[in-house]
């Protein structure tokens, strides 16, 4: 089953005209308690989508836009434009070592990353920035909640294909809506909320996989990542904050990179904390009241049974900006302006 957003498969089956919103929501929760729980509401739409003849993937269509492509998926082709290169990683699993590249690629719906493993490194070689390339036969995986393309053995690659062009490229990935704390649902991509920090807790320092970013684990004394063994570790951090916009509240994730643009500080000097915690606290005294403008996806934390919000990018809010938004009829407003 590809790994579907539930807010992209709400919004499929509601498209069919089929089924209302209001009996939508009744019959999730019917199927739900049929299966004594025992299934997602992921799991349960896709069972609707079904029941009700509706097609939420196109299996047919040849090529596919960056929005329509989702974890899970198999054997799919794709054309987009390079909008950057990263270096290339060596790794080590087990006894033997390998190498792994990525790149970017983006098409008027969006970006996603693109792998290519050992091998195939030497077709990423020969791309450069601003590239088209045409994907075919290739696989789709989950990634800290992010899909990647991955290049398989199969796979077909294309340098700027005849009769292929991309005019425009959305670099952020997804199209963000503002919306209220209150109003966030599970699953939801491309949200954009703006709030207070009223909580900063103290960061959390691991070790990545540096292939894939992935926590390592310690197995009998050595640094483990479940897909590529006992590959380099990087030392990697979160940080999480509770947002308020006067709906509600949330806990907000902010990862390394987002992290750094939170609290304005590299790296290197961030790393500091990890041996000196008490110093944090003057960060958390000048953070907290900041008031922020995130966007990001939101998640449930199944074991504290609570949603989050999963931060990709994250700006200081800018009070003039919001008054006029206010003044458009826009919603919301800066809480307290």
């Amino acid at each position: 089953m590809y790994k579907i957003p539930l807010p992209d498969l709400k919004q499929k089956i509601l498209g069919s005209n089929k089924i209302t919103p209001r009996e939508l929501e009744q019959k999730l929760k019917d199927k739900i308690n049929e299966l004594s729980g025992l299934i997602s509401e992921e799991g349960a739409a896709h069972i609707i989508a079904n029941e009700l003849g509706i097609q939420v993937y196109n299996s047919t269509q040849d090529r596919l836009k960056v929005k329509e492509i989702y974890a899970g998926m198999r054997d799919i082709s794709t054309a987009g434009k390079i909008i950057r290169k990263f270096e290339v990683r060596e790794f080590q699993k087990g006894e033997n070592t390998g190498k792994v590249a990525s790149l970017l690629l983006g098409d008027e719906t969006g970006t996603i990353r693109v792998v290519f493993w050992n091998n195939q490194v030497d077709e990423w070689q020969r791309f450069k920035e601003e590239d088209i390339i045409l994907i075919r036969d290739a696989y789709v995986k989950e990634n800290n909640a992010n899909r990647e393309i991955h290049i398989g053995d199969r796979t077909e690659l294309s340098l700027n294909p005849e009769g292929i062009e991309i005019v425009s490229v959305r670099k952020s990935g997804v199209a963000y809506e503002r919306t209220t704390i209150a109003a966030l649902q599970d699953g939801q991509e491309g949200a954009e909320i703006i709030g207070t920090i009223i909580q900063v807790f103290d960061p959390r320092f691991f070790n990545s996989c540096s292939n894939c970013g992935k926590r390592m684990n310690e197995v009998e004394g050595v640094l483990h990542c479940a897909e590529h063994g006992t590959s380099r570790p990087n030392l990697a951090y979160v940080l999480n904050v509770i947002l308020d916009d006067g709906t509600s509240t949330i806990r907000s994730v902010f990862w390394k990179n987002q992290t750094n643009h939170l609290v304005g500080k590299p790296e290197t000097e961030f790393l500091q904390y990890r041996e000196n915690i008490a110093a944090f606290e003057d960060v958390k005294t000048e953070l907290l009241g900041e008031q922020l403008k995130v966007m990001g996806k939101v998640r449930r934390n199944e074991l504290f049974d609570r949603l989050e919000f999963n931060v990709q990018l994250v700006e200081k809010a800018n009070p003039e900006e919001e008054l006029l938004r206010v003044e458009k009829g826009l919603m919301p407003a800066v809480p307290g302006r």
